[in-house]
């Protein structure tokens, strides 16, 4: 697999992130996942905006124009040999000294990699609601896609215990807020919602979409609206998901 770094092409092998780089001490970055298909890479518009989101929040420079990520982007495709992949753009902040303060002249990292588009699945998702940790709603963290993945791990690892795929994060309130990979959309009264930005969720770009062909409502969800609901879904740049059943109750839709 060839990967892009810095404006340069390499087999894995030559590719190396050094030991001071912030993203590696600090998870001081952001990323992307990013869906090419047909040699065509997919809302292109909507990842750059929430990168360069992310960037303000984290105030974090972004090295290239988006006509330059875009290049970027297609040259991984290329180098490899793909039409259809997942590809993932990493932003760090670059080298830094010991500490945590931003260095004064940062020099980001910008590293992509691509890999084969899995193969779609069709078997519903059986959720948990997870446990051991909650989406903090208040954190700005909650609005980027930052490097930081702790605690969807921590909700993960409870899930795979648990025989399940995957765990429903909630909020500090104890509201849902996403899964540790997507965002959830609830159908109550042959109405679609999902949980606001305010309460946790990602602003995920399959999600606008969602919310914006099928008139889904932006609205705080209990944990009582799971079993309200007639179907229960999730949304990431791959692909939808239908739920099955969560904390083995089956939902609705599929009894």
């Amino acid at each position: 697999m060839k990967f892009y770094l810095n404006g340069k092409i390499a087999e894995e092998e030559n590719t190396f992130i050094k030991p001071t780089d912030r993203g590696l001490t600090l998870g001081d970055g952001l990323f992307e996942t990013i869906v090419a298909k047909n040699g065509e890479l997919l809302k292109l518009e909507a990842h750059f905006a929430r990168l360069r989101s992310g960037s303000k929040i984290l105030q974090l420079p972004v090295p290239l124009t988006d006509e330059q990520l875009a290049e970027a982007l297609l040259s991984v495709l290329k180098a490899n040999n793909l039409t259809n992949a997942v590809l993932r753009l990493t932003l760090t902040r670059g080298l830094g000294e010991r500490g945590i303060a931003l260095p004064k002249n940062p020099v980001p990292t910008l590293l992509i990699s691509a890999s084969e588009m899995p193969l779609s699945s069709t078997e519903p998702l059986r959720l948990i609601i997870a446990k051991s940790t909650r989406r903090n709603q208040f954190s700005p963290l909650s609005r980027c896609k930052s490097l930081n993945f702790l605690d969807n791990i921590i909700a993960r690892q409870e899930a795979v215990q648990k025989n399940a795929n995957d765990a429903i994060l909630l909020n500090t309130y104890g509201r849902i807020a996403e899964t540790t990979i997507a965002n959830l959309f609830v159908k109550i009264d042959g109405k679609l919602f999902t949980p606001p930005v305010a309460e946790g969720a990602l602003a995920g770009v399959m999600r606008a979409d969602i919310i914006k062909d099928f008139s889904a409502e932006e609205k705080p969800l209990d944990i009582e609206d799971l079993w309200k609901a007639s179907e229960v879904f999730t949304t990431n740049a791959i692909g939808i998901r239908h739920v099955s059943e969560i904390d083995g109750k089956v939902i609705s839709s599929c009894k």
